[in-house]
């Protein structure tokens, strides 16, 4: 304990220097500094564990409830009932996450300006006025709604609930997270809808993914020809999700339904997008391919790599319950892990789940719109903002039957666009809170299948494993069934033939059970054969991590737990691979400045890894900028804005069509060859290098260069960590600059016991002045896994901690 005094007084200390040494970019207050820094009430006390006793007090429980931590902070709580198990669930998870929890569903309600202030140029106002705009609070209390009308899961809410706030109201100053005395304010009481905040705030990330607007513009500038070339909606590449050739339902369509396309070039800025990093891999295979001869199954979400960490690791145990496995901090329940008969995962589904409408108002205020030759009636919601130090703030949305208008005259006015209404599924009424209840307590594949039925945002790709053998990859979400070109370009609002009457049955979307290859995966790739009845559009598929998965697990047969670890942790570049050979054999060795020879040699000597020490991953990502950019100089940063092709489409461009208009430098009086382009690119890539190693006096090894930072969620250096990671995010260790796996799961569903192992890139205590705050992160860029056990309460006396090493 003394350690960590020391620690945590320097780790402050440091941090108030930085608050009065440097522009926060907040309008927050600075604490009063004299109850800050008081030592018997002030930040101080974060330096003690907080989980340390586990003789907890918690009002409403039924009965006797046992919480034993092992020696990773992981709770296994033990209850004699459900409703007593999500109580103390809520109640530990707030003890560890709690300003994490509320910060996040602050962010999602359009509320952080009630803590930061406006911001600088209104940035956080502003942030929070788009978010509302968005929807996400009605998609929230739809959600709730949804949960009020589902007995089982209101009262299974209420009690997570509960637990939370029980543990809110027991907290004096001295206990408030270091956060909230930074930010001098207290938490406020927890509510159901909260927990729907973090589920729609999960779908924000995932399932925003879109580019009408861009293809629109596209479309006018250039010709279906040149769109279908440049953005197809499935690219030549394999490995689909599922290949199920010729034997899809027959779809709820008629045949031969197609959009018409849009004219008008749109010229709008783009609002917030999901993140581009955002990934994830998950796959299982049969016993037929393992040594074990039972299935294992894998997960790595890639998410954002923050602290506190996105997820939360947990036991759960109650009669007829016994999960295990990730969640969500704020949210009942598992959200990918495993139970003593079965494990799941997910991966997103990249799936186009948002079309844009240009609506036709009658006048200015918006008051009506046109549809089918009708004038129907806006609605207006005035949303109210508390903006710190500022008072109130107020802003009228407007809503078309098709969802919020977000963008108008009186936000964001100063760029050219037409008033366009927002359709998301993600808006409508849904029970995923019953999915993962369900999912926690299945005990085989069709318990697995009547789970996901429940489930409708964001779309996911669920794998599947149990000790029965059975293995299963399901594609679930709620998706509109839609004709060749619609929710690819921006839609006609007036015309009800546009609007989102169908949906595709539940029963019709991509699945497949036990197939004969002995495997299934998933890796945000396309999801279906060509012979999959509906369309599917997206904002882009990926290309690399599916195959090199796929490829992998083709040839291998006497499968491990270790096997699967490695193959979760391969840095092999796919991308690199195909690209670089095209790349060495177009550029003009003659034109080559000498640190550009220097690259070239490096290059030719790269083993096509992403591994922590390798230089020609640092020259090839490099290059690969460059080129990327000289290339699309006509689509980047442009206005109107046009969408930019994927780096697969790229690559297939410049083996197929090398003469294409678009390989040479806008900015140049003389149109340029790809030879050219390639050999500036790279000059100016050996440069960038050059300087990088100038600036840090040391070779430019990938994970050095790459750099990876875990944030913490206000971005404060002192609170964030900086850390030597290999992998890339088009590499199955897809570790980017600042996302990467969220969490690494492998799980051996053997009879005689499920096994499962896992780690995540932080720990499970939000408080810095923890050791298990980041105690996980080292060992995760490493490659260790920590034993996920299920342990027999009956064998561990209440005080005694578990240990758990970690397993490479």
């Amino acid at each position: 304990m003394r350690r960590f005094k020391v620690i945590l007084s320097g780790l402050l200390t440091i941090t108030i220097i930085y608050l009065f040494n440097n522009q926060i970019p907040l309008e927050t207050s600075i604490p009063p500094m004299g109850k800050f820094l008081d030592p018997f009430h002030g930040f101080w006390q974060n330096c003690y564990e907080n989980h340390l006793d586990n003789r907890l007090e918690i009002p409403g429980l039924s009965g006797p409830v046992n919480v034993i931590y092992d020696s990773t902070a992981i709770p296994h709580i033990y209850a004699s009932s459900e409703s007593d198990l999500y109580l103390v669930q809520g109640f530990v998870t707030a003890r560890d996450r709690l300003w994490q929890m509320e910060f996040q569903t602050h962010a999602a309600a359009g509320r952080i300006s009630e803590i930061l202030g406006a911001g600088k140029d209104s940035v956080f106002l502003n942030f929070d006025r788009d978010t509302r705009r968005m929807g996400m609070v009605l998609a929230a209390k739809n959600f709730t709604l949804a949960i009020e009308q589902d007995s089982a899961m209101h009262q299974l809410a209420d009690q997570y609930t509960n637990g939370i706030n029980a543990y809110i109201d027991g907290l004096s100053y001295e206990q408030l997270p270091v956060e909230y005395k930074l930010l001098d304010y207290r938490p406020e009481a927890w509510t159901n809808l909260k927990i729907g905040l973090l589920l729609k705030n999960m779908a924000r990330t995932l399932n925003t993914g879109e580019k009408d607007i861009e293809m629109t513009n596209a479309l006018s500038r250039y010709g279906l020809d040149t769109v279908n070339l440049l953005f197809p909606d499935r690219e030549r590449v394999s490995d689909p999700i599922i290949e199920n050739t010729g034997r899809w339902p027959k779809s709820i369509l008629a045949d031969s339904i197609t959009m018409k396309l849009p004219e008008e070039i749109v010229q709008i800025a783009i609002p917030e997008k999901s993140q581009k990093d955002i990934g994830s891999n998950n796959w299982a295979v049969s016993g037929s391919k393992t040594k074990t001869g039972y299935p294992i199954l894998c997960n790595d979400p890639h998410l954002a790599l923050n602290l506190p960490s996105v997820w939360y690791i947990i036991h759960l145990q109650a009669p007829g319950y016994n999960a295990m496995g990730a969640s969500l901090p704020g949210s009942p329940g598992i959200i990918s892990g495993f139970n003593d008969s079965i494990a799941w995962g997910e991966t997103n589904a990249q799936r186009d789940v948002v079309d844009w409408y240009r609506i036709r108002f009658k006048d200015d205020q918006m008051s009506s719109y046109l549809h089918d030759g009708v004038w129907k009636p806006t609605k207006k919601s005035v949303e109210t903002f508390i903006v710190r130090n500022k008072g109130l703030m107020n802003d009228t949305i407007t809503f078309t039957h098709h969802g919020p208008v977000r963008f108008d005259q009186n936000f964001r006015s100063k760029n050219e666009r037409a008033r366009f209404a927002y359709r998301w599924i993600s808006h409508d009424t849904s029970n995923e809170m019953r999915a993962f209840y369900m999912m926690n307590k299945a005990h085989n594949l069709n318990d697995y299948h009547e789970a996901l039925n429940f489930f409708s945002a964001p779309a996911q790709n669920f794998v599947f494993a149990s000790v029965h053998g059975d293995i299963a990859m399901r594609i679930q979400g709620k998706f509109p069934a839609r004709g060749l070109n619609e929710g690819r370009f921006v839609q006609d609002g007036s015309n009800g033939n546009t609007d989102w009457k169908n949906f595709i049955p539940d029963a019709h979307n991509i699945q497949y059970n036990n197939p004969e290859r002995g495997f299934v995966s998933s890796a945000n790739q396309y999801p279906a054969d060509s012979t999959y009845p509906y369309y599917i559009t997206s904002g882009s598929y990926e290309a690399y991590r599916n195959r090199r998965i796929n490829d992998r697990l083709r040839t291998m047969n006497n499968i491990t737990v270790q096997d699967m670890m490695n193959l979760q942790l391969d840095n092999h570049s796919l991308k690199g691979e195909e690209a670089l050979p095209v790349m060495l054999k177009n550029i003009n060795r003659s034109k080559l400045t000498d640190a550009a020879k220097e690259a070239l040699s490096i290059l030719n000597k790269w083993n096509r890894t992403y591994n922590i020490n390798e230089q020609g991953a640092t020259y090839f990502e490099s290059w690969w900028t460059e080129f990327y950019s000289l290339t699309w100089d006509e689509f980047l940063d442009q206005s109107p804005a046009l969408p930019v092709p994927t780096s697969f489409q790229t690559v297939e461009l410049m083996k197929r069509h090398d003469a294409l208009k678009f390989f040479d430098i806008k900015s140049t009086p003389q149109r340029e060859r790809l030879t050219d382009v390639l050999t500036e690119s790279l000059n100016k890539a050996a440069d960038k290098v050059e300087a990088w190693k100038k600036d840090n006096g040391k070779q430019p090894g990938w994970a050095a260069f790459k750099n990876t930072a875990v944030e913490h969620l206000m971005r404060l250096p002192v609170l964030s960590r900086n850390i030597a990671a290999p992998g890339n995010r088009e590499a199955v260790n897809a570790t980017g600059r600042k996302s990467g796996p969220s969490w690494r799961m492998v799980v051996s569903l053997e009879p005689t016991g499920v096994k499962a192992w896992g780690i995540y890139p932080g720990g499970q205590n939000g408080n810095p002045g923890s050791k298990y705050y980041d105690n996980m992160l080292k060992p995760w860029s490493e490659g260790y896994y920590y034993a996920l056990s299920f342990v027999d309460k009956d064998k561990i006396k209440s005080n005694q901690s578990i240990k758990i090493s970690p397993l490479k």
